[in-house]
């Protein structure tokens, strides 16, 4: 497996799926698996037949956070001051702040399919993600809190912003783990799906979201972000502004113009 690609990249009904593919190593995420993967990433933002991306794994492991003993990409001194250990999150990394950042921007849905266990970097990626399924035995922790560090690319940011600082304290500061339907409880997962039958379930949400309109789509995850980060009044025009433009959609028009033949029709029966 050593000489296997680090990432295995495929598309089927409209989805691209990314594939975690280190079974050997717990998927622990490598400069060329974030190189392989940012590519497959803009692939995906570029290309308009693809409507959903799926991130999920090969293995026992969905992945084990970080491989530690890849240095490539580098620098070969360590950072010795906070400012460089700032710096390293903010720009090294193998590039992960850029590409979580491009995941939140792009305006299509990506899903996190996890058939085991998720923790540390792996985790941090899973949350840019815009929906997350959990197979029944999949877990979660950060298991940066052992060092007495704190997971800083997504893991108490995005963490927060998800689950509340209830369970990020759960998570972080007690350095707990949690089983697939505690992240249910928590509103880390979306789904937990059987064993048996994940990878089908997983794709079938996929199948789904790919059939939901791409305009309504790319301006609702724009639209909850900044609901997100605003107060109420705000929020609503953000729904106002939002609503304007999707309103004014061709496609839209054609569909509420079809709905209303069609309950016209339905009353003329009755």
């Amino acid at each position: 497996m050593s000489d296997a690609p680090h990432l295995l990249v495929s598309e089927e009904d409209g989805i691209l799926i990314a594939t975690l593919n280190r079974p050997d190593k717990l998927n622990a995420l490598t400069g060329q698996t974030m190189q392989l993967f940012e590519e497959a990433l803009l692939r995906f933002r570029d290309t308009p037949e693809l409507k959903v991306m799926l991130i999920r794994a090969t293995g026992r492991y969905f992945c084990s956070g970080a491989d530690l003993r890849d240095r490539s990409g580098e620098p070969e001194k360590p950072a010795t001051t906070g400012v460089a250990i700032r710096e390293k999150h903010r720009l090294g990394l193998h590039g992960m702040h850029r590409i979580y950042d491009e995941m939140e921007h792009i305006e299509k849905p990506i899903v996190v399919a996890h058939q085991g266990t998720c923790v540390g970097g792996g985790l941090e990626m899973s949350l840019s993600c815009d929906f997350r399924l959990a197979a029944k035995s999949a877990s979660y922790a950060f298991p940066e809190g052992k060092f007495g560090v704190l997971p800083a690319s997504n893991g108490v940011s995005r963490l927060t912003r998800i689950v509340g600082p209830h369970w990020a304290r759960y998570l972080i500061m007690a350095n707990l783990p949690a089983d697939a339907d505690r992240a249910l409880t928590m509103g880390l997962v979306h789904e937990v799906y059987p064993d048996e039958n994940f990878d089908e379930d997983a794709m079938n949400f996929c199948r789904h979201i790919a059939k939901q309109n791409a305009e309504q789509m790319g301006t609702a995850k724009i639209a909850i972000e900044l609901c997100s980060e605003v107060g109420r009044d705000q929020a609503r025009h953000v729904e106002r502004m939002a609503n304007s433009a999707l309103m004014l959609n061709p496609e839209y028009l054609a569909g509420i113009e079809r709905y209303v033949k069609s309950i016209g029709s339905q009353g003329k029966k009755d």
